[in-house]
């Protein structure tokens, strides 16, 4: 039995542990998949128990090995500060960075940050995993992701809240809908029509307690899985929906029109999740420094900001 194990043995696991795939995890670090398993089993050797549950489909941490795994990403983390530390002298980090996104965040402004990021690592392999706000939470909670972009605070005490923008709502109908035509639409006047709302996210909560202040009560009449699915039955006439701005870059179809909403202007809070106690990496610590210049840019020069849909309006608004 070996005695001892390598950084690299580390990464390796770490990465397998993210991916949940041998086959995956040797194509981001370059390796052949058998040299991968030895190391792997070498390293099982090392502690004398299974890290990883393998089948030709499926690949599990044990309970071993989830135990193992804070411990394991610490040890990792530290060497690589101390890696980074060093300079300008020719050191290039590398490895697989995990993020936890919700998926309007994650296709809005995130290429945009991608982009500028991996041109200065382009050795840094990015994992997204675009969940929803509460999926999102459990995997920071879990260690699975270094840090997340969500819309639902930190409502766990080990976990921090950094808010980044207001996300406001707004309408999605169809272009030829009447409302499709007015600059902004009130809230009031959707009142008589049937509405679409996603059930995996926390849109509805926060709208219906921004409305109840104003004692109005929508028609909620579709609950669906994905923003993106609301496109769809908006599209087929179906009703009306309730989005964030952000995710008009989730919207796909030409027929369907997004419409913002006021009298009251109801917004979300967009931010960054992480684990309390606990210190980035330094390609994490750069990425997440990147994300809030990309976000005081949309709030001021209104870019990278999703292009909006081109279509006839009137300048009136709905009357009440």
């Amino acid at each position: 039995m070996r005695k001892n194990c390598e950084i690299l043995d580390l990464k390796l696991f770490l990465a397998i542990f993210d991916m949940r795939s041998f086959h995956k995890a040797s194509e981001a670090l370059n390796m052949s998949q058998p040299a991968l398993t030895r190391r792997i089993q070498a390293l099982e050797e090392t502690f004398g128990a299974k890290l990883l549950e393998r089948s030709t489909r499926h690949v599990a941490p044990t309970r071993i090995g989830t135990e193992l795994e804070p411990g394991f990403r610490r040890m990792v983390r530290e060497f690589d500060d101390c890696i980074f530390s060093l300079g300008d002298h020719g050191v290039q980090p590398s490895g697989v960075l995990t993020i936890a996104a919700i998926p309007t965040a994650a296709s809005a402004f995130l290429p945009h940050v991608l982009k500028r990021f991996t041109a200065d690592y382009p050795d840094i392999h990015i994992r997204i995993r675009d969940v929803t706000p509460a999926e999102g939470l459990e995997c920071i909670a879990r260690g699975e992701a270094e840090f997340g972009i969500n819309s639902m605070g930190a409502s766990r005490p080990e976990l921090k809240f950094t808010p980044i923008m207001d996300d406001e709502f707004a309408l999605a109908c169809r272009t030829d809908h009447p409302l499709a035509a007015c600059d902004k639409v009130r809230w009031r006047d959707l009142v008589q029509y049937p509405l679409i709302v996603s059930q995996k996210s926390d849109n509805r909560m926060v709208v219906d307690q921004a409305l109840a202040r104003s004692n109005l009560t929508l028609n909620w009449s579709f609950q669906v899985g994905h923003l993106a699915t609301s496109f769809g039955l908006v599209e087929a006439g179906l009703g009306l929906s309730i989005i964030p701005r952000l995710s008009r870059s989730l919207q796909k179809h030409p027929s369907v029109a997004v419409v913002p909403l006021y009298d009251p202007v109801v917004t979300r809070t967009v931010g960054i999740i992480e684990r309390r106690g606990r210190q980035l990496s330094r390609s994490a610590t750069t990425l997440r420094h990147l994300i809030l210049e990309a976000c005081a840019e949309w709030k001021t020069a209104k870019a990278p900001r999703p292009r909006a849909l081109k279509k006839p309006r009137r300048r009136e608004a709905v009357a009440s």
